[in-house]
């Protein structure tokens, strides 16, 4: 696989997990999955490198200009609401006995 076709890649689940941020009802997601699709496999056919890459530049500039201000995170990841809330108490055994 090329340089190029992996940034694609990349790029392309970048854009899947944005569009994830600003609708998680999965069902409104599925919908902006399908033509984020569409518009990936539009340009599969171009060959050129220059080409290539001024697409792949306009793509990622697209994203930073949509990027979510508060991205979703599930509720048990680092920096969820839920994150270590209910940790496992730690076993603390009493101080040894001291004979003095």
């Amino acid at each position: 696989m090329s340089n190029s076709a992996i940034s694609a890649i990349r790029l392309y689940r970048r854009a899947l997990k944005l569009s994830l941020d600003w609708s998680v009802d999965r069902a409104v997601w599925r919908g902006q999955a399908l033509y984020i699709r569409s518009l990936f496999e539009a340009n599969r056919h171009i060959r050129e490198p220059r080409q290539r890459r001024e697409i792949l530049d306009q793509t990622e500039a697209l994203l930073v200009k949509w990027k979510h201000p508060d991205p979703y995170r599930p509720p048990t990841a680092p920096g969820g609401s839920k994150y270590e809330r209910n940790l496992v108490a730690p076993i603390l055994d009493p101080p040894p006995h001291m004979d003095l």
